[in-house]
């Protein structure tokens, strides 16, 4: 029978997490993952999952106890399940689950993403938030913080992380079968409008483009707090197509269809910046090139010249050269989407590094 290990996470599950937090798990064989956290989304079906607190007024009144005072709801149930350790998703999920794991007695591990780690304003004193007052806490509590990538894991050092607590554990990706090979055309963006996405860099580049008579077909997939301006920005250019937020089969398709994926990823006025976008790593694993940004933490996945391409963040011009000359090589698309897939099955299988993070989980025991 297998043991339990609880997984926190404070929404389970937001529409933008869906993927790439349920296949953390996929490999997992002697452990059974129970997820807890404050509120339950429709996108958390399939789940074993329990909301913290109960339903009605008395369970409002409980979370926000949890959050700010660190009452512990539901303990004895929680002791009921026997985990073995708590899992936190996100730096803040491990400091509001610190509570959690002094009550229970068992060991916290806290998986960095990205945002959490670079973001200034999680880490402001003045007002402090909650990550920002259980800080030192979470840093001399945990047991071991994952990072998804070496930028994730550089930025911590800087912030005080001890070295020997960070462990280097990228998100995998499922594998799909090969199929044979539609047509392909254009580029196709895949992400939230924020900032750090570097959208605008994109739709820059591609006006840059029609001005020279070059502009490629573009669909751009996604919603976010900046649509309204990205769409402002993207007037006049008559082949680029926004079509929101997809299920993950019609992501895959166009996935399928375009000639490369492009992560103009940048470091947003705030600090935030990105781990190792998933889309990236999905992209790859379907034979599509990636063209990043050098701030897009993909460092040692997109390989220039290998599995893609690496232009400078913030560089529109840069950006519309490179996405002229690889649409203009055809050959060069096919050998770079073909290293992508190799590259991700053997380094980044979603089963494979499930497995790994089963395995750094039970070392804990």
């Amino acid at each position: 029978m297998s043991r339990s290990v609880l997984v926190y996470r404070d929404v389970i599950l937001p529409a933008s997490e869906t993927g790439f937090m349920r296949r953390q798990y996929c490999g997992f064989t002697r452990l059974h993952p129970i997820w807890i956290g404050r509120r339950l989304t429709e996108f958390s079906s399939g789940l074993d999952a329990r909301r913290l607190g109960g339903e009605g007024p008395l369970g409002g009144l409980r979370r926000l106890a949890f959050k700010e005072a660190g009452l512990v709801p539901d303990l004895a149930a929680l002791e009921a399940l026997k985990p073995m350790a708590l899992h936190a998703q996100f730096g803040r999920g491990g400091a509001l689950a610190l509570p959690i794991v002094q009550a229970l007695g068992i060991p916290l591990v806290v998986t960095f993403h990205g945002g959490d780690a670079h973001k200034n304003t999680h880490y402001r004193r003045f007002p402090p938030g909650v990550f920002a007052r259980r800080l030192p806490r979470l840093i001399a509590q945990t047991r071991l913080f994952v990072c998804v990538s070496e930028s994730v894991r550089v930025r911590l050092i800087e912030r005080g992380f001890p070295r020997e607590k960070l462990v280097l554990l990228p998100v995998g990706t499922e594998i799909p079968e090969p199929q044979p090979e539609e047509p392909r055309d254009g580029v196709l963006f895949v992400g939230r409008f924020v900032e750090k996405k570097g959208l605008g860099t994109l739709i820059a580049a591609l006006h840059l483009l029609r001005a020279k008579g070059q502009e490629p077909a573009a669909v751009i997939v996604g919603d976010g707090p900046e649509a309204a301006v990205r769409r402002r920005e993207a007037e006049g250019l008559a082949r680029l197509s926004f079509v929101g937020w997809q299920p993950s089969e019609e992501v895959a398709r166009l996935m399928r269809r375009a000639r490369v994926l492009v992560a103009p990823s940048l470091r947003a006025s705030g600090g935030d910046a990105e781990g190792l976008p998933s889309v990236a790593v999905e992209a790859m694993a379907l034979g599509l090139p990636v063209l990043a940004s050098d701030e897009a933490g993909v460092e040692g996945v997109v390989r220039p010249g290998e599995t893609g391409e690496i232009v400078p963040a913030r560089d529109p011009a840069a950006l519309a050269e490179a996405i002229a000359h690889l649409l203009a090589e055809p050959h060069t698309l096919a050998v770079l989407g073909t290293a992508a897939r190799r590259f991700v099955v053997q380094h980044l299988d979603a089963r494979r590094q499930s497995a790994a993070l089963e395995e750094t989980l039970l070392s804990l025991a």
